[in-house]
């Protein structure tokens, strides 16, 4: 009888102990906080002077088409021949064909005049002379390289039926990172796309 009553101490002792050590373990193997990322409003370099050149008053299209690489919410990094890495962990607040367009819109704004640049559709009575359509074919950081390679075009037609003919453009750049932090490449892709709005634009 003694020998069963210590068998069941120790059968209840191991029962409280057993969860417990789950718990701790479950504790120790936590995944870390998720860090988020944004494109900032503010471009990434002082504001420049608007240049409006021939007061053309432009409609950007509201999708800018992305790689499916991008289409996501994490962020990525290529690395060796062909590989992508998702980083875990770090996530875009808002997803990059939410705010990639709605920046570069913002971005030529600051560029050629508020007046002269309104994402689709634009408001009633606007007088729309171009629209500008833009494909992005890569926005991906080379980890070993530490830069942030963007490849781009985009297409700028008369809608009022006139004789200009489409100005067709592509942009080929890179855009070095600060470090090889995720905060870094979010920092780098804000930049990659003022600077195409610079080259759209013409300055």
């Amino acid at each position: 009888m003694k020998r069963l009553a210590m068998n069941r101490r120790a059968l209840f002792v191991t029962m409280g102990v057993g969860p417990a050590l789950m718990v701790m373990g479950c504790a120790g193997t936590a995944a870390p906080p998720t860090r988020w990322y944004e494109l900032r409003a503010e471009p990434p370099e002082p504001r420049p002077v608007p240049k409006p050149g021939d007061g053309a008053v432009w409609e950007v299209s509201g999708q800018v088409r992305l790689p499916g690489a991008l289409d996501r919410d994490t962020l990525v990094v290529s690395t060796g021949a062909a590989s992508l890495v998702p980083l875990a962990g770090h996530r875009w607040a808002e997803p990059l064909r939410d705010s990639v367009p709605r920046r570069l819109v913002s971005d030529l704004a600051l560029l050629r005049g508020e007046r002269l640049v309104w994402r689709a559709p634009s408001p009633a009575g606007v007088n729309v002379t171009r629209q500008l359509r833009v494909e992005i074919d890569s926005l991906l950081a080379d980890s070993a390289r530490q830069l942030l390679r963007l490849q781009a075009r985009w297409s700028l037609t008369d809608v009022q039926g006139g004789t200009t003919p489409p100005v067709l453009g592509q942009a080929d750049m890179d855009v070095p990172l600060a470090n090889a932090s995720p905060d870094a490449l979010a920092a780098g892709h804000r930049m990659a796309v003022w600077r195409l709005a610079q080259r759209i634009a013409g300055v």
